[in-house]
């Protein structure tokens, strides 16, 4: 096997790229052109004709290493995670903690509650996620429940509330999300109590021969007070996992379509659960009747399974305790290596309660709009619907992902905003980007992807040295870069492939 150095290889790229046979149009002069230049404008006309891309990328003084479109709106996918988790760490803090309360109504006479026991839930999108960050279930219905015999409760004539209102009335989802998205465990959307990530996952087996009924059952959460109805069929050999699930918070009902290729015996598919609340409430009820508590009437939520007479105002309700998240740098860190939509949406709406008291979409929308203005960035177009970039109707440029990020490198929160991001080949999002590159250049790179159909963005850091070491020494100032592929025909694998190149020659500046 044969190595060739980083100059080696930028030499014979530079005969294989003449400058004189590339249209300029940059403000570049063709001597002054680095040979990611040169390689994007070759893309731009080459394979991405019919695409639309930007690119921008510039060096610890702010010169420009590549410019292509850099003002381009373009759907950036989970590219707007940087923005969400970014605006979090700086407003809130890295130890910012999400607060779950239990509290109750009525009386305790003889240890026993006349009323309703509430878990009123934070915004907290950790409650019973199998992530590391979090705590396990027993563990935390164990604090719960020992919160309960400190105020003396041993039995409970009510219900177990699962309070989701910390964010006010809001929907799930963002409106503009699409409906096939919605039923899936990454279009689970938020809820003030989350459980599981808002998810439920089943399992599927292919029947024997194409047309058979695919056998479906619930696995986690299982959710009795829903009724589903099994619309999928086997599939043709080969034609993989085609199974859409559709629910919603209007109804408990849940309905599987579409197809599972004939020869797949068993699969996990991870869908939306639209009733966190309640979902919590039951288990909680389901722990204390094991633990000898016993709560005579069940479950409740302050939605579709409200007690007969209604939710108990917020203020009528006496806090008895409370447990907390795991701190916001832990949540951002798994927000952006595992590109977590949920996670992501939660601090999303964290901003617009903590900026202005509602946490609806609206809202926090504004929250996003007056903290970028703060940080200077309000110059930029932008068009944000949603933290998690789930909405086709998000559009940034690479010239605001850019600015965003340089503007990050003077906050507060820049440490923990940069270690929450992956390097490539980590596990996660990374594990397929730059496989083919060197170790010490990949350590040297914090970024995030986003990808959909026809869409692939990287938007991060490129650091001189490792970036764990990064200690904010000037001489340590990162490279800045965004890349944004939108409306292509091309596969993942070779936007993913293009992309690979370019951050690699981006990585050596601007060699003039």
């Amino acid at each position: 096997m044969i190595f060739f150095s980083n100059k080696i290889f930028f030499f014979f790229l530079a005969l294989a790229i003449p400058s004189a046979a590339l249209a300029d149009g940059t403000g570049h002069s063709a001597e002054y052109r680095s040979y990611a230049q040169q390689y994007a404008e070759k893309m731009a006309a080459d394979e991405l004709s019919a695409a639309s891309i930007g690119v921008l990328a510039l060096d610890a003084e702010g010169d420009t290493i590549v410019s292509l479109n850099p003002d381009r709106l373009l759907m950036p996918a989970s590219n707007m995670k940087l923005v969400t988790t970014g605006l979090a760490l700086d407003r809130l803090g890295g130890d910012f903690r999400f607060v779950t309360r239990i509290g109750y109504t009525g009386e305790i006479i003889d240890s026993t509650l006349s009323g309703d026991v509430y878990i009123m839930g934070g915004g907290d999108p950790t409650i019973a996620s199998d992530d590391s960050i979090a705590a396990s279930l027993p563990e935390l219905f164990g604090e719960w429940e020992r919160i309960l015999e400190c105020a003396g409760i041993r039995r409970i004539e009510g219900h177990i509330v699962g309070d989701d209102r910390f964010f006010g009335d809001i929907m799930p989802e963002e409106q503009s999300w699409q409906w096939d998205d919605c039923g899936t465990y990454y279009g689970a959307g938020i809820s003030g109590l989350s459980f599981f990530e808002n998810k439920q996952d089943f399992k599927a087996a292919a029947g024997d021969s194409e047309g058979d009924p695919v056998k479906i059952e619930e696995d986690f959460p299982v959710c009795g007070w829903m009724t589903y109805r099994n619309e999928s069929r086997t599939g043709a050999p080969g034609t993989g996992d085609k199974l859409y699930y559709y629910t919603s918070d209007l109804a408990p009902t849940g309905i599987m379509r579409g197809t599972l290729g004939a020869g797949i015996s068993s699969r996990t598919l991870e869908c939306s659960n639209k009733f966190p609340a309640y979902t919590c409430a039951s288990y909680f009820a389901d722990w204390l009747g094991m633990k000898g508590t016993e709560c005579t009437e069940g479950p409740a939520d302050t939605g579709y399974f409200a007690p007969e007479d209604g939710p108990a105002d917020v203020n009528a309700i006496n806090e008895a305790g409370c447990t907390y998240s795991a701190e916001l740098s832990g949540i951002a860190r798994m927000t952006n290596h595992d590109s977590n939509n949920v996670y992501a949406e939660t601090l999303f709406h964290i901003l617009g309660k903590s900026v202005s008291g509602s946490g609806d979409y609206e809202q926090s929308r504004t929250a996003l709009k007056t903290l970028l203005s703060d940080m200077g960035l309000s110059g930029y177009k932008t068009a944000i619907r949603d933290g998690s970039g789930l909405s086709r109707q998000n559009l940034l440029s690479p010239s605001f992902l850019c600015g965003f990020l340089c503007e990050m490198e003077k906050s507060r929160g820049f440490g923990d905003f940069v270690s929450s991001l992956p390097s490539p080949g980590d596990k996660g999002t990374m594990e397929t980007v730059m496989t083919d590159h060197d170790m010490n250049l990949k350590c040297r790179i914090r970024l995030k992807s986003g990808s959909m159909t026809g869409i692939k963005c990287f938007s991060g850091y490129i650091f001189p040295g490792n970036a764990s070491e990064y200690s904010g020494r000037p001489q340590e100032k990162p490279i800045v870069f965004s890349i944004m592929i939108n409306n292509s025909l091309l596969s993942q694998y070779r936007m993913q492939k293009i992309a690979d190149r370019l951050i690699f020659l981006i990585s050596a500046g601007r060699q003039d």
